[in-house]
């Protein structure tokens, strides 16, 4: 048992996995009570146990794995991660479980898989499953049959997908093994209870006997239709209800709905395999179908017989094979063979479904017309052969053909169209039966119904009755206005008797496709068909009750008010009543009128009618008038009165009183009336002739209008216009025109004829009189609102002039939105009118289109021209062609009949010279504008192969392609090109060009659209791999298309596609799904409809439908607010949600403009300040995610809400990208205008700008970093700083941007993080884009490298962070990074830094491989070729980074400036000990042999030399204030981000803009005067002092030498620069924090202004000058002194060889303060340069232990030591030194000796030996040598550090100034370059030991008044990494900086030294240098 109590001791998860069986079996056990206890389904013990649950099913043994199958079980209904685990579980119980004896393991394998199920994982089970079917074990098989049909019955056939299982089903009933036989006849019982009859085609092979065994178990299964039994998680509705059901115990509707839900889904056609037939068709069939004997064509169309009975058939090119057919059926004179060939292709439509569609158009005008054949059986075979046709089209793609043959003279062609009209409409809905099919085909059946066949009346009945029964009443009646009652009756007769394919709910699809509209799923079904059916239903019985009981039999008067429109768009010109009546009232005879008038009208009214008095007629007229307005409507006999009215004198009446009255009355009649067309008959003549009278004219209007309320406009128009152009009066005319205008405006454009107004406004154009004109114009402006620039083609024919005037015209409606009907659409008809309005406006559009005059081209498309078109020679192809442009040309507009040229053209698409395609693409664009939307019936024959020409390579073809398409799909609209599965197999051809243009064009279209065709559904798994393509382009575009394709699929239709796809696909596209729901966009509102009710009539929605769906896709601020902004059909729509909307929306849209007048964004006090709080209490999230999760966005949005105007965070919140880019077009606009409150929201702004960095949508993004741009140069200028909160937020998501695969985009977010170094630090950028480094994105890591790179370049060493070495090392590691653009990048950034930087870099790096160091090595020689060019090279490199900053700060940057940085960080960072290829320490390097060579003069410009006044030195110095102290703002909230507020003032001291620069030393210069304040600048310093120098070289070299600048302003920078720097180092403590390299800088810097000649010739340039002296004091004094003084000792060496150059410069010495500084400076060094000085200058300054050890040497010896330390009594130290030697002889002076230095050493050596010459009288040293020995000591040993820099000056001609101090002024006369080198050095060591001794300090002032502080030495250390290169670059150094001139230029008027003397220097030089490094090491 010890066994036991160890593992008893384990966790439950580590029990699972224990090897003994017996511990697994205790885990298993405890596992399922754990997992029965856990609540939560999302509790974190879950994951523990992710991994072992395949374990727990695949357990060896066998009591165990009972246990883990129920453990399993609870895991994967409990566990909420339960779905991970489906495939390997689901695997181990197929192979592992199904196979065990005992039953009740099966059992709960078959319970787990059905659990996967339940949890929405049936796919990978299914899949799991039916591998299992392929197993060897046969009870594996049949546990798997029996899961899935467990599965199917429970979980019904929507969620188990049944084709991949009837797929296998055959197979299964050929197994040898009888069990899996058996199960597998009960799955196809079970399938079959689901699909019915749709099993049998795929089963009809199986043997005979299993297939009369189903077909007895078929029929025993009950009729009911089957229900889902149990739920996913996601159906818990439907569980609910089916359970309430079930407790009820009734079907309940449920089962009708599921029923319905069912029932289409499977068709038996889906579950077939498709056949591949063209390749099987005999190899000589088409010679053999053209043979002479009709045995040979028989044979060749029985073998097609035989192939196309397949049901199903592969897409391929069929187009010969229907042609041959097609030419059969058409020219065969043997009638047996036309029916074969029609029943060919019958099977051809019906195995290829949609795929035929593209031929239907050809094959139908044959069939139809060989309906002439009488014989049953041929009869038969076309009827077939066309009904399966037109399954594959629709009906209107063949309505032309149709009604072409519809007047054909055989009466049998007439018959049999009826019939196959009448077939096809039970196959529509009332939505693919629009009115605009309606119209033609009733009026073609009308003259059907009166023919002289009683076949062909018969046929046309049916066909109406079909009609009615599809369309309904309210559609059909208006066509059926002139049909007698009898025939009336026939036809609804006939209605009632259709059964129609869409009424009735068929069992499994037997109806083919056809039936799918009944869920409304289908294609065919846009919009709002359901809406129009229930309306029909709604709007059937109102017509009969409204019917006026006085008129027996007719229909009611008022039932349709769209009637009128019908006939008048079917082109009815005819003005009299009975055409257009809707109102059966016949004509009554003046008899009946007189006596219907008297039984309403007072007698005496009708008896002073004729009285020859007016006065007793207008007494008369009173009295009809006040009768008229008492009577009722019922009771008003409106005929009879008009006729009364009308009655002479009538419309004569010479009286305008009683004229005005009687007009007056028919108003009132016609608006208080029944009144019918009959009646206004009688009157218009009368009121047409008054209309243009002075004083009747407006009565004469007014009656007009009301009658057109009355009897509809369309046709009171119609009449009215007609009238007035019969007569001859022109002043009629055009205020009949006028009237018209005006009508229109307020009637709204529904239903008007504009052919018949277009003439008639042809023949008023025309007329002479120019009032008539005028109105004419007038009119068609009017009609322009409505129906768009289609109006324009009608009068392109006018004379010019006239043209500009409309086209003025036109111009002026330009933008304008038609008013909303205010009359006509109340009165009587209620809801009725509007429904029928609406649908009746649909057409406006395509109606003016319809009615231009169209040329029939088709007989100008000869055999020949065709011919041309496919020619050889492609000259030929082209004069064709250009002959079709011609033909296309003239004719303008065009019929649908264009003969052969589709074919023609197509295959001109795919022609091997470029040119041709791209005109073969002009002229289908032609055509589409000339054929108009008839195109749409090309466009699966030429509108697809279009699509695949956009594959081209060739950018132009492709443009053409798109170009073309649009033209297209803007004349037909989508359905048709989205219909079939055509366009799924183009997405499917794997070329990028095609897909990327092709999503892109999808992604335009789709989110326009409504309703779209079920087959887009098939191009689903094209998108996903697309989603997964190759190229990044096809990419990013299917991401932009996958929200719309969701938008109308839905989700779930989506995921379900997924299933297909490998899992590691099916994850990544799962999570581009769950992505793009969050962004899918709202379908368009139902827009089309409503704008034409308002009269933005159909064409504004036609000829704009982007703009319209687009701008109105959801605007969620207000249902009905319209924006000023949008497109006219836009807001046409917006207004029209109301149906008499007007007054409803007149508020809210004041409202909403109201609203968005006011600032978009609202300043809250300290708002920012608080958010910043509240993110670091912790008290909301922190904005840091991988992908931002909801709470964030709500976050964020909550945020927002106090400080963003409402209805712009609405827009930025809305799930529509395009809103989006609105939100950010108004922050765009009102960013100048609103720059506190964008501060304010500053870190809102930007947290919701990285949201849109998530979005897929190009455009946002591209918005977004055009807003980005503006936002930091407004910030910029504004002088903002960004706060860490707002930075930490932002910029890392910023810089996943730099990342994307688009140039442009990569571009402008470089351009971003450019403009951001303005607003941030740059060392804080730094480490932001080192995070970006480490990036899995290539792109992204070399874009950051590159960044890395140019901050380096920009801004010096100091911006790496953490330390330059870190950084480096984590460079260095991209060099070996498997992307070779990464790689480059990381080689080109350490080169940067290379260049800046020199070999310490190689230190810095450390250990690189031997691979990487070697490429590091070979990029950095080549970058080293050009060195001298280099900083050139780089702006030219880099020039992004300059382009987007103000010239003067792209100065600062990349200039001379950056040329300066670079040098000033080589300068620090040589301090150090890096080595380069030499093995020497580069502190020690010496070029010997260049010394030595360099002797010939350096061909240099010497600049004009500062000329010093000594005589000032002593007075008193001024500090010159700083002009300028205007303190921005920022100051004052120092304490809340105090150091990013620091940071960003002193990055704008370095500024190229003068005025920025010294507004920033303004700021700093208060900050460091306020004590309590100051101490903000801890930390800072540093920083400071290097903006301060960068700012200094920038004066140097850049504005000194502008010529343009004011130098007044230069001045005041310096002071403002001196005196913040006086300001610093007054605060001790903060000058102490100076670093040595800072220092050092800064005091090169200071040098080089006191020496420059050109600040002295400034006004104020002496002022200036003493200032820095000054200045230099206070550093001297303040700053560290550990770290001057390692600076100066450092430097001595160094400075003794190149600097001594400044005292050659100066060319009077008399007048220079410098130089007779520099003598005093001296006499006070050399007193220090004993024991202590040069021990110090060698070990360093801060050994004090040494120092301490010293002070207790032989008193004596100190004090003779001290005297030949200082200047005055050397000779007198030399000498007591000379006589203590002599006295005590065993003296050991060697401990003050050895630790001096070298030259001290000989120094005093040689002065004991000249002192012994001298006393012995051995003579006098020549003058002319001056001490060349003691000097070899002298100069060359010390210059350790820059051998470039003592170049030329190696002379053996030194003087030693401090042993012969007496000898100054010989030196002063002389201008030789010695004294003056050792006067420098003396200078140093006075410095030296003026530190090291301080009691001896004289008081500073006294000694220094300009102290030219030896900082310049700093600015050689750059010339050693050039060493190399100087021989061929001596011309190139010319163009360096100042320093390096004075550098070379020492060389000048040196003496050459002797060889001699050099020899021995040399080797001297050697012994001392192995010295210094040992004692350094």
């Amino acid at each position: 048992m010890g066994d036991d109590s160890e593992w008893m001791k384990l966790p439950i998860d580590q029990k699972c996995e224990h090897k003994l069986w017996k511990a697994r079996l205790n885990g298993y056990e405890e596992a399922l009570k754990l997992f029965q206890k856990i609540d939560d389904e999302k509790s974190p013990e879950w994951s523990k146990y992710l991994g072992l649950i395949k374990k727990f099913v695949t357990d060896s043994n066998a009591v165990a794995q009972l246990k883990g199958l129920e453990a399993a079980l609870a895991y994967v209904e409990n566990a909420h991660v339960a779905g991970k685990t489906t495939g390997e579980v689901a695997s181990g119980v197929v192979n592992k479980v199904f196979n065990q004896p005992k039953a009740r393991a099966k059992e709960l394998g078959v319970d787990i898989c059905l659990m996967y199920i339940e949890i929405e994982k049936g796919e990978a089970v299914q899949e799991e499953l039916l591998k299992g079917l392929d197993n060897k074990n046969p009870k594996i098989i049949v546990a798997c049959i029996e899961t899935l049909r467990k599965a199917l019955s429970e979980f019904g056939s929507k969620i188990i997908s049944l084709k991949p299982i009837i797929k296998v089903l055959p197979k299964l009933f050929e197994s040898r093994e009888k069990a899996v036989r058996d199960e597998a006849k009960l799955l196809a019982v079970e399938i079959y209870r689901w699909i019915r009859d749709a099993l049998r085609p795929p089963l009809q092979n199986i043997n005979s006997v299993q297939l009369k065994e189903l077909e007895e178990e078929w029929v025993k299964v009950s009729a009911a239709a089957p229900k889902q039994t149990r739920f996913l998680r996601s159906q818990q509705e439907l569980k609910a209800k089916f359970e309430q059901q079930q407790a009820v115990g009734g079907d309940g509707d449920g089962g009708d709905d599921d029923g319905e839900e069912v029932v289409p889904q499977v068709d038996a056609y889906e579950l077939l395999e498709a056949v591949e037939i063209l390749s099987k068709l005999p190899k000589d069939f088409y010679e053999k179908i053209e043979a002479k004997k009709w045995q040979e064509r028989k044979e060749a169309l029985e073998a097609v017989e035989l192939l196309v009975k397949n049901p199903k058939l592969e897409s391929g090119d069929y187009a010969d094979l229907v042609k041959v057919l097609k030419k059969v059926v058409g020219k065969d004179t043997n009638v047996m063979l036309v029916a074969l060939a029609a029943k060919c292709l019958a099977g051809l439509a019906t195995g290829l479904r949609k795929k035929f569609g593209q031929y239907a158009g050809h094959v139908v005008p044959t069939i139809l017309e060989k309906f002439k054949e009488k014989k049953p059986q041929v009869v038969q075979a076309l009827q077939e052969a066309i009904d399966a046709i037109f399954l594959t089209t629709t009906l209107q793609n063949i309505s032309e053909d149709i009604l072409a043959v519809m007047d054909n003279k055989n009466p049998t062609i007439k018959q049999q169209t009826s019939l196959f009209i009448a077939r096809s409409f039970r196959h529509c809905t009332p939505s693919t039966l629009p009115k605009s099919l309606l119209k033609p085909f009733c009026a073609a059946l009308l003259k059907h119904i009166n023919d002289s066949a009683p076949e062909v009346r018969d046929a046309g009945f049916e066909a109406l009755g079909t009609a009615l029964k599809v369309a309904g009443e309210k559609a059909v009646n208006p066509f059926l206005a002139d049909v007698d009652k009898l025939k009336l009756d026939r036809i609804k007769e006939c209605a009632e008797k259709v059964e129609l394919v869409y009424g009735k709910k068929t069992g499994g699809a037997a109806e083919k496709k056809e039936s799918k509209p009944v869920a409304g799923k289908t294609p065919a079904l846009s919009g709002t068909a359901a809406d129009k059916e229930t309306k029909d239903a709604a709007t059937k019985p109102g017509p009969v009750k409204k019917a006026p009981a006085a008129k027996p039999g007719g229909p009611p008067k008022k039932g349709k008010p769209a009637a009128a429109a019908g006939m008048g768009g079917a082109g009815a010109k005819g003005k009299k009543a009975p055409e257009t009546k809707e109102i059966f009232e016949s004509e009554l005879s003046i008899e009946v009128c007189e006596e219907k008038a008297a039984a309403v009208l007072p007698a005496s009214c009708i008896q002073q009618l004729d009285s020859g008095n007016w006065k007793e007629r207008l007494a008369c007229m009173e009295e009809f008038q006040k009768a008229v307005e008492l009577m009722e409507r019922s009771e008003m006999p409106c005929q009879a009165l008009v006729r009364m009215l009308a009655k002479k004198p009538g419309w004569k009446e010479t009286n305008f009183q009683v004229m005005q009255m009687k007009l007056h009355i028919v108003a009132l009649i016609a608006q208080k009336g029944n009144f019918s067309k009959t009646s206004a008959q009688v009157v218009l003549d009368g009121l047409v002739d008054k209309v243009g009278d002075v004083k009747c004219g407006s009565n004469a209007k007014e009656a007009m209008t009301a009658i057109a309320e009355a009897c509809q406009l369309p046709w009171t128009a119609e009449q009215v216009v007609a009238t007035a152009f019969s007569q001859k009066n022109p002043k009629n005319q055009s205020e009949t025109l006028n009237w018209l205008s005006n009508a229109i405006k307020e009637f709204g454009f529904s239903g008007l004829n504009v052919k018949a107004f277009i003439s008639n406004v042809k023949t008023a154009l025309a007329a002479t009189n120019p009032a008539v004109r005028t109105s004419a114009i007038t009119l068609l402006g009017v009609m322009y609102l409505y129906v768009g620039p289609p109006l324009r083609m009608f009068f392109e024919d006018e004379k010019p002039a006239l043209l500009s005037q409309i086209d003025a015209e036109f111009e002026k409606m330009q933008g304008q939105t038609a008013p909303a009907p205010t009359r006509g659409i109340s009165r009587h008809s209620g809801g009725s009118g509007d429904d029928g309005e609406e649908e009746e406006q649909e057409d406006v559009g395509n109606d003016v289109v319809d009615l231009l005059p169209r040329t029939d081209i088709g007989d100008k498309i000869t055999a020949e021209l065709v011919s041309k078109i496919g020619d050889k020679n492609w000259k030929i192809r082209k004069e064709g062609l250009d002959e079709v442009t011609s033909i296309i040309n003239d004719a303008k507009f065009i019929q649908p009949n264009i003969g052969e040229l589709p074919a023609a053209l197509k295959s001109r698409l795919n022609d091997s010279n470029k040119i041709l395609v791209q005109q073969t693409l002009s002229i289908l664009q032609q055509l589409a504008t000339a054929m108009g939307p008839n195109i749409k019936q090309h466009v699966k024959n030429l509108g697809i192969p279009v699509i695949t020409v956009l594959g081209d390579s060739k950018n132009n073809v492709r443009a053409a392609a798109l170009a073309t398409v649009n033209a297209w799909a803007e004349q037909t609209g989508m359905k048709e090109w989205l219909e079939g599965e055509d366009l799924s197999e183009e997405l499917k051809k794997e070329n990028p060009f095609l897909r990327q243009e092709l999503l892109g064009w999808l992604a335009e279209k789709l989110p326009t659209l409504r309703a779209v065709p079920s087959d887009l559904l098939l191009c689903v798994p094209h998108l996903y791999s697309c989603l997964e393509d190759r190229n990044g382009d096809v990419r990013k575009k299917a991401q932009d298309a996958l929200p719309f394709f969701m938008m109308h699929l839905g989700f779930e239709k989506m995921a379900k596609a997924t299933s297909k796809l490998k899992p590691t696909s099916k994850d990544q596209v799962l999570a581009m799904l769950e992505k793009a729901k969050a962004n899918m966009p709202a379908k368009p509102a139902p827009a089309a409809k409503a704008s034409s009710r308002v009269g933005g009539g159909a064409a504004p929605a036609k000829f704009q439908p982007a703009s319209a769906f687009a701008e109105d896709s959801g605007s969620n601020t207000m249902e009905s607010k319209p924006d000023p902004k949008k497109a006219k059909a836009g807001a046409a729509s917006s207004k029209a949600k109301g149906v008499q909307g007007k007054k409803v929306l007149s508020k809210p849209t004041l409202k909403e403009d109201d609203d968005k007048s006011g600032p978009i964004f609202i300043i809250v006090p300290n708002g920012k300040e608080q958010r910043m709080k509240d993110e670091k209490g912790l008290k909301v999230l922190k904005w840091n995610f991988t992908t931002p999760r909801d709470e964030y966005i709500e976050q964020l949005k909550t945020q927002m809400s106090s400080c963003v105007a409402k209805w712009l965070q609405d827009e930025m919140f809305h799930a529509d990208f395009q809103h989006h880019n609105k939100a950010l077009a108004v922050m765009i606009e009102h960013l100048e205008s609103e720059k506190d409150g964008v501060i304010s929201c500053l870190d809102l702004i930007l947290k919701w700008l990285t949201l849109r960095f998530f979005d897929t949508n190009t455009s946002v993004l591209m918005k977004a970093l055009e807003y980005l741009k503006l936002l930091f140069n407004l910030l910029s200028q504004e002088e903002y700083h960004l706060t860490e909160n707002e930075a930490s937020s932002f910029i890392p998501y910023l810089i996943l941007k730099v990342g994307e695969p688009k140039d442009v985009i990569r571009k402008d977010v470089r351009a971003i993080l450019n403009r951001m170094c303005l607003i941030y630090p740059a060392s804080k950028m730094f480490t932001f884009i080192m995070e970006g480094t480490k990036s899995k994105n290539s792109k992204q890591r070399a874009e950051c490298l590159e960044e890395l790179g140019c901050l380096v370049e920009s801004y010096g060493m100091n911006v790496c962070q953490p330390t330059p070495g870190k950084a480096l090392k984590e460079m260095a590691t991209h060099i070996g990074d498997r992307d070779n653009t990464v790689r480059n990048a990381a080689l080109n950034t350490i080169v940067t830094v290379y260049n800046v930087h020199g070999d310490q870099v190689f230190k810095l790096i450390g250990n690189l491989s031997e691979k990487d160091m070697s490429m590091l090595e070979e990029r950095i020689k080549r970058s080293a070729k050009r060195p001298s060019a280099a900083p050139v090279r780089q702006v030219e490199e880099k020039p992004q980074r300059a382009q987007n900053i103000s010239a003067n700060a792209s100065m600062l940057r990349k200039g001379p400036v950056e040329d300066m940085s670079s040098k000033l960080n080589q300068n620090r960072n040589m301090g150090g000990h890096s080595e380069t290829s030499h093995t020497v320490p580069r502190e020690f390097q010496l070029d010997l042999d260049e010394i030595e060579n360099d002797n010939g003069p350096v061909k240099c410009e010497m600049p004009a030399l500062v000329q010093h006044k000594l005589d000032d030195i002593f007075e008193p110095v001024l500090i010159p204030e700083p002009k300028i102290r205007a303190v921005s703002p920022h100051f004052d909230d120092m304490h809340s981000n105090t150091a990013s507020t620091i940071n960003f003032v002193i990055s704008q001291v370095a500024s190229g803009d003068i005025n920025t620069s010294i507004q920033a030393l303004a700021q700093i210069d208060e900050v460091l005067r306020q004590e309590d304040k100051a101490e903000a600048m801890s930390g800072h310093i540093d920083q400071f002092l290097i903006a301060t120098f960068m700012q200094l070289r920038l004066i140097y070299n850049t504005h000194m030498a502008d010529e343009k600048l004011d130098k007044d302003e230069i001045v005041k920078l310096y002071s403002c620069i001196i005196g913040s720097m006086i300001s610093l180092f007054q605060i001790e403590s903060l000058a102490r924090e100076a670093s040595t390299g800072v220092l050092k800088d800064l005091m090169h810097g200071l040098i080089t202004l006191m020496l420059d000649s050109r600040v002295e010739d400034l006004e104020e340039g002496e002022q200036v000058i003493r200032s820095v002296n000054l200045l230099v004091v206070k550093v001297l004094e303040k700053s560290d002194q550990t770290n001057i003084l390692r600076y100066i000792l450092n430097k001595k060496n160094e400075v003794t060889n190149c600097d001594y150059y400044h005292l050659t410069m100066i060319d009077n010495k008399n007048e220079s303060e410098l130089e007779a500084h520099l003598c005093r400076v001296m006499k006070h060094s050399m007193d220090q340069t004993g024991s202590k000085a040069d021990k110090d200058t060698e070990k360093g300054a801060s050994r004090t232990e040494e120092k301490a050890s010293k002070a207790k040497v032989n008193d004596i010896l100190a004090e003779i030591f001290k005297k030949i330390g200082s200047k005055e009594n050397t000779k007198e130290g030399l000498a007591e030194l000379y006589e203590y030697k002599k006295k005590y002889s065993d003296a050991d002076i060697e401990p003050f000796l050895k630790n001096s230095s070298q030259f001290f050493q000989s120094y005093v050596e040689r002065g004991l030996r000249l002192i012994e010459t001298e006393r012995e009288g051995k003579g006098r040293i020549p003058s002319s040598t001056g001490i060349s020995p003691q000097m070899e000591g002298t100069c060359v040993p010390v210059s350790t550090h820059t051998v470039s820099s003592s170049i030329g000056n190696t002379n053996g001609e030194e003087v030693g100034p401090s042993v012969y101090l007496e000898r100054l002024k010989i030196l002063r006369q002389r201008c030789g370059l010695d004294n003056a080198k050792v006067l420098y050095l003396t200078m140093l060591l006075d410095f030296c030991s003026f530190y090291v001794q301080q009691e001896d300090r004289p008081p500073l002032t006294s000694l220094l008044s300009k102290p030219a502080v030896p900082t310049v030495a700093s600015s050689t250390d750059m010339l050693h990494s050039k060493l190399s290169q100087l021989r061929e670059s001596r011309e190139q150094y010319q163009h360096l900086d100042l320093d390096s001139n004075q550098t070379h230029s020492s060389g000048i008027g040196t003496t050459p030294a002797s060889p001699s003397s050099a020899a021995a220097n040399i080797d001297d030089l050697k012994k001392r240098l192995e010295r210094i490094k040992s004692s350094r090491k």
